[in-house]
């Protein structure tokens, strides 16, 4: 499978902001299988004790806030602005004392742990997600970029079983980026059965998703299913998320399947969006299998 396209966001949203988040996903995705993108995206609902019982939450108001609690949220949102913004010492700082504020705000840590993610300090970035669960074992965004950081350094079944913690947990809402990751991670570990599968229910989901339709057509055209490898990279190159990597594995697709017209069709797209790509260099070359 083509590293260069397989990088990935780790925890993005996509149904907020979609298509500015769809196009700087992309871009990550061809880098390498593993990348640093990370969503700044903070979840900010109430902490669960650890003593008691998980039961349905309650609307938390402003009235329900202590003053501690109040400036922590506060200087979070202050933090996570910065973070958009690539600013991460100043985002770190903000939730320093966030912290200070409300040792016991969850949002805080898990943005902590997305800062760290940035300046590549891991473990710190691990501490952080798992007092960020450990505070509020329901937030599935934590969960994902937790399990992302795993997949990063390579502990594949750590990675694996906080996906699917995330995947499971009651209501959460971006399930199809969850199993973009969890797929894209197994991938990575060796086990592509499993990744297809993950991947083919995030397609379900979400068939829009430029990464996860790459991914399902470039696994078919390794094992040969051209037919199966064109359903897919067909709506990716149909789509404004079109690469030179997508337009190139849907030329050698079509040449397999011996539709001159549609390869030349792509050929002429790969030549004026992307001219200077070394996918345009093989083409002109008429070279298909290096």
């Amino acid at each position: 499978m083509s590293g260069s396209f397989l990088g990935l966001f780790a925890a993005l949203h996509w149904q907020r902001r979609r298509e500015t988040a769809l196009a700087a996903v992309f871009a990550c995705a061809l880098a390498v299988l593993v990348s640093g993108c990370v969503s700044s995206t903070v979840v900010t609902q109430q902490p669960v004790s650890q003593t008691s019982e998980v039961t349905r939450p309650e609307l938390v108001t402003a009235s329900d806030e202590s003053p501690g609690r109040r400036r922590a949220r506060i200087r979070i949102e202050l933090a996570s602005g910065y973070f958009e913004t690539d600013k991460p010492t100043v985002a770190l700082d903000e939730v320093k004392q966030a912290i200070a504020a409300d040792p016991n705000y969850a949002p805080a840590y898990s943005l902590r742990g997305l800062i760290y993610m940035r300046l590549n300090d891991f473990d710190l970035a691990a501490e952080s997600f798992r007092r960020a669960t450990t505070l509020n074992p329901r937030d599935a965004d934590t969960l994902h970029n937790h399990g992302w950081l795993m997949c990063q350094q390579k502990r594949f079944e750590e990675a694996d079983r906080l996906f699917s913690q995330a995947a499971t947990t009651p209501g959460y809402t971006n399930l199809p980026k969850t199993l973009m990751a969890q797929g894209l991670c197994r991938v990575r570990w060796g086990r592509p059965a499993e990744a297809e599968t993950t991947l083919t229910r995030a397609y379900d989901l979400d068939p829009g998703n430029p990464i996860v339709g790459y991914t399902l057509a470039n696994m078919h055209f390794q094992r040969g299913d051209m037919a199966g490898s064109r359903f897919y990279i067909r709506r990716v190159n149909n789509g404004e998320f079109a690469t030179a990597e997508s337009l190139w594995l849907g030329m050698r697709v079509e040449r397999r399947l011996g539709d001159n017209v549609a390869l030349s069709q792509l050929g002429e797209q790969l030549r004026k969006r992307f001219p200077q790509s070394r996918e345009a260099a093989s083409f002109e070359r008429g070279v298909f299998d290096e």
